[in-house]
This record gives C-alpha cells, sequence and structure tokens, in this order.
C-alpha cells in the first residue's frame, strides 16, 4: 500500500513509470496534468502551456530549495529557454536548473533519483510520451 498525502498524491519521491497522454503514471498510480516531483513528494503542478512555467508556478521548488542540487525542467515536447529569473532563482539557491524537453527530464530525473541524488523536476504533461 502507498503512503498517499491528503490531496492523492505520493509524500515521497518515486520514478516516473509513464508520461503521455496529458499526464503521468509513478508509484502505482495515475496523474492527469503537470506534476512536480520534489523531496517532499509527488505533486499535482498546476501549469499547461510552456509559458506558465515561471519563476512564480515554481515557488513550491523554491520552498525546498535547501534539499535539491538539480531541478529538472520538462518543458513540453521540444526543448525551450527558461526565463532568466528562473535561471537566477536557481543560481541564488544553489541549484542547478536544466530545461529540456518532459520526455528527457522525466528519464534524467529518474537516472539521478535512482543515484540517490538530490533531484527534482517540474514536468509539463505532453500528449505523446512513453
Amino acid at each position: 500500500m502507498t503512503e498517499q498525502g491528503a490531496n492523492g498524491f505520493l509524500k515521497y519521491q518515486v520514478p516516473i513509470d509513464a508520461y503521455g497522454n496529458g499526464g503521468f503514471r509513478f508509484g502505482e498510480m495515475s496523474h492527469k496534468g503537470s506534476l512536480l516531483c520534489l523531496p517532499s513528494g509527488m505533486h499535482s503542478w498546476a501549469v499547461a502551456s510552456p509559458d506558465q512555467i515561471t519563476h512564480e508556478s515554481l515557488s513550491k521548488v523554491w520552498a525546498e530549495a535547501g534539499q535539491i542540487d538539480v531541478l529538472f525542467v520538462g518543458t513540453g515536447d521540444q526543448l525551450l529557454v527558461l526565463e532568466k529569473p528562473i535561471k537566477q532563482a536557481g543560481r541564488d539557491l544553489s541549484i542547478i536548473t536544466e530545461p529540456m524537453s518532459t520526455g528527457a527530464a522525466a528519464r534524467t530525473y529518474n537516472v539521478l533519483l535512482g543515484e540517490k541524488r538530490a533531484v527534482a523536476a517540474a514536468l509539463l504533461a505532453v500528449e505523446r510520451g512513453k
């Protein structure tokens, strides 16, 4: 049985099992929409398009900065450049902030999580995936 928080999400980080069809599978759960994978657990992320990835929409990430060394930002089907305030916030908090396609971000997050690294991911939901 999985340990779930009040919102139905896990209270700890787990690998992403699959992505696509507008959501993710992880920890024997399925979620429609975007996702934050943080040291505090797996959380729904109210971001539906790349232009909504902002310093403010990543506030949960910044709140856990002391436990994160690397943040992968899945920007959808393609790699997009992050806004300067996002990159600056990462630098100010000693977080390496790497944008990449959602698929690449999910796969790389899984590898670093498996290595027990201090990793987080902000993943924009995509239709096509694995």
